[in-house]
């Protein structure tokens, strides 16, 4: 260190330098915060590459680029995590002019202030076979020139300096005159073929290794591409065929046979041949690995069927769909409690998605390894109850049979989820309570006291407080149920996530119901986002799945009822902004936007039912009219 240099001198020379490299490595680079789907940073390369400026790249969804094959993306994103890299050349790249290009992604994870990271190069596929096929073909130039230039030294130098190149080549040679007589063969030749000078010489070569194709079909010497040379002056080749040894059996190989032209007459051929088992053995087991990686990819869609299907390419954390603030929240909330042991109350409207938060409380917790047991309390009869819960011994009722395992017990070691926790039987509640609060249980028709380590993640649609008031559920349990309470907030809460798992539902609906991809038009989102939604999401996926089954001609109809009051809530929140006299170009100014948002909402249906007539409750020929008069156009989109 220089006098006057100070070491954070040096540590920001040292991270311009590593910034720098970075930036300007040839190769495309991508820094990915995989658990928050969003890039952090990209290089040059990368930015040139996806036809995107850097600061565009930076807000977009890592799934926005990468998601087109969504189960390959989980894959390679868990690899990397967990095996600290990974590799895919199965997973494309969608450009800004929104072309989908296949590349070859090397990913390794990096910790930067305790968080994981993982750095990406994309290797562009059609660039690096361009390359390789130009690379192939200069060298095949090079190569004939060289070889046939050789060949031509051979003929034109003194016989001796002739056989003794021709003896040392690794490659097969022979001649032949015009009547398909061998005339020469080099040492090479006779080890491929297993023959002898004596087999060889002097024979019509055809029939000695040439006469069978690999099938063991007839090859007819007048098909033969070694003798066509000696008929038309041509080279030809044979890029794959099969030439036999003299104990019968095949090789392939690829050959040259070439004129050997003097005076202008054509005097024979050369034959210049290699065997190329080992490479055909090289394509087998290539073929065979492939279909091995198509079978196992289909195995591995069929297994992680259900994450795909709770996959969202926006935004996504153990499987819970939505970027609004409601989301946001609850995503805090479970990363905050995951990690301990405290039991959880999830409550909501039914359909709101309790079950998901709970399946990610359980993913995001050390038990995550150990099973997560869903007990749905609403679908077990009040007499099974204690058995379901607890199990039973062999012989405790009329029916028992063997001895059950319950449900408590399948849990030990992970969480267990009681769904629609209200509809617990007062009588069954104080068991309940004691294995929330001392761990142990013992089975119906069984005195043995079981220990049992189990987190308990309850879920309810009902309000607890006011059960317990009227005296339909235990306090105490309420009490050691509701440790952390978690509200899943209704469909109509959460602001433009309906539009984003709408697209979700409706890319899956479409491979589900074996149909072309969907794209959800203007006026689609103006209805799911203006509609209450009191089934929440589990009625918004029935909704797209019944426009996918019952969509004609690749045009969408969703099912939504206009109900009274959002149409009065619409009028009163119109007047309600209107405190002042508007002037005449005013009103016709809203008199024209107010038909435009007509035209766009019913997709510029002007007759019949759900049109544009119907909805501004005026004739379709006055509407036409006024469309014609006023010079509206359908929005661009």
């Amino acid at each position: 260190m220089y006098e006057g240099d100070s070491v954070d001198g040096w540590n920001q020379l040292a991270y311009w330098m590593r910034s720098s490299a970075f930036e300007h490595c040839s190769e495309p680079l991508m820094l990915l915060d995989p658990i928050k789907n969003t890039y952090v940073d990209c290089n040059i390369a990368a930015s040139k590459l996806l036809g995107y400026e850097k600061r565009d790249i930076l807000t977009l969804p890592i799934s926005k680029i990468h998601g087109r094959e969504l189960g390959l993306l989980i894959v390679f994103t868990e690899q990397a995590l967990t095996q600290g890299k990974a590799r895919s050349r199965m997973i494309s790249c969608r450009l800004h002019n929104g072309q989908h290009i296949p590349v070859e992604l090397n990913g390794a994870r990096v910790v930067i202030n305790r968080e994981d990271y993982l750095i990406v190069t994309l290797r562009d596929i059609r660039a690096e076979q361009e390359k390789e096929k130009q690379d192939a073909a200069d060298k095949i130039a090079r190569n004939g020139l060289l070889e046939w230039k050789y060949l031509q030294s051979v003929f034109q130098q003194d016989e001796r300096d002739n056989l003794l190149m021709l003896t040392s080549v690794g490659d097969g040679i022979y001649c032949v005159d015009t009547d398909g007589l061998c005339t020469f063969i080099n040492p090479a030749a006779k080890r491929l073929l297993g023959r002898s000078d004596g087999d060889v010489l002097g024979q019509n070569i055809h029939y000695v290794h040439h006469h069978t194709h690999d099938d063991g079909s007839h090859y007819p010497v007048e098909e033969c591409p070694i003798y066509a040379a000696i008929r038309d002056g041509v080279v030809h080749e044979g890029i794959q065929e099969v030439f036999w040894k003299h104990d019968g059996t095949p090789f392939p190989v690829e050959f040259t046979s070439t004129p050997i032209i003097s005076d202008s007459t054509i005097i024979g051929a050369v034959v210049v041949f290699r065997d190329i088992s080992e490479r055909v053995e090289t394509d087998r087991k290539l073929r065979a690995a492939l279909e091995e990686v198509s079978q196992l990819k289909e195995r591995l869609e069929d297994e992680n069927a259900y994450l795909q299907q709770e996959f969202l390419i926006a935004q996504q954390y153990h499987g819970i769909i939505g970027e609004s603030p409601a989301v946001n929240q609850i995503v805090q909330k479970i990363e905050l409690v995951a990690q301990t042991q405290a039991g959880v109350l999830i409550t909501g409207e039914s359909g709101t998605g309790k079950e998901l938060i709970a399946h990610a409380i359980h993913e995001a917790s050390g038990r995550c390894d150990k099973p997560l047991i869903r007990v749905n309390c609403a679908a077990i009869p009040q007499e099974l109850f204690e058995s379901e819960f607890f199990g039973h011994a062999r012989g405790a009722f009329t029916g028992a049979l063997r001895d059950r395992t319950g449900r408590f017990e399948l849990a030990d070691g992970g969480t267990i989820f009681l769904d629609e926790v209200g509809e617990i039987p007062l009588s069954l509640q104080s068991k309940l309570l004691r294995v929330l609060q001392e761990g142990q249980l013992e089975r119906v028709g069984e005195e043995k006291t079981r220990n049992v380590n189990v987190r308990v993640i309850a879920a309810t649609n009902r309000d607890l407080k006011c059960e317990v008031a009227e005296n339909r559920f235990r306090e105490d349990l309420f009490f050691r149920l509701n440790i952390y309470p978690i509200h899943s907030p209704s469909l109509r809460e959460r602001g433009d996530d309906v539009l984003l798992l709408a697209s979700h539902f409706l890319e899956q609906a479409a491979k589900r119901n074996g149909k072309p991809p969907y794209k959800l038009r203007q006026g689609d989102f103006q209805k799911l986002k203006h509609y209450r939604w009191p089934g929440n999401i589990r009625e918004l996926q029935n909704v797209i799945e019944r426009a996918v089954i019952t969509s004609r001609q690749g045009r969408l109809k969703l099912d939504l009822p206009v109900t009274d009051d959002a149409h009065k809530q619409h009028l009163s929140e119109s007047s309600s902004t209107q405190k002042s006299i508007l002037t005449d170009p005013e009103v016709q100014a809203l008199v024209v936007n107010n038909m435009q948002a007509a035209l766009d909402q019913c997709d510029w249906k002007l007759f019949g039912k759900d049109g544009a007539a119907e909805l501004l409750g005026m004739k379709p020929t006055t509407l036409a009219s006024r469309i014609k008069r006023l010079g509206l156009k359908p929005a661009q989109s």
